[in-house]
């Protein structure tokens, strides 16, 4: 990842949140960019455990977090603090752009 210019960045988020009107709005449609484009199921690695990464989802408190399970355990990790693979799944600018959102 990283692999996006500023500029690029910044034009996903617009792309997404063109029709927006408070940061509400902004994450909701932040969140239905990434959603339709990150594929999952992944597989990456949060503090050493290998976990899969099984969609995502926007949290009570209006962060979008990763539905990961590893064997019968389930956690839902900020999208911000998610470690992607390398190769990145397809989809992954969007989840470049969020991070990209909440920096500036």
């Amino acid at each position: 990842m990283g692999t996006l210019s500023r500029r690029e960045l910044a034009a996903l988020v617009d792309q997404a949140t063109v029709d927006t009107y408070d940061e509400h709005e902004q994450v909701s449609a932040l969140f239905a960019a990434v959603e339709e484009n990150l594929a999952v199921p992944f597989n990456t690695s949060v503090l050493g455990v290998e976990v899969t990464v099984r969609g995502i989802d926007l949290s009570p408190d209006g962060r979008i977090v990763a539905l990961c399970t590893r064997g019968e355990f389930r956690q839902a990790i900020g999208l911000l603090d998610l470690p992607l693979p390398d190769p990145a799944p397809d989809g992954a600018e969007w989840v470049e752009a969020y991070r990209y959102y909440w920096a500036q």
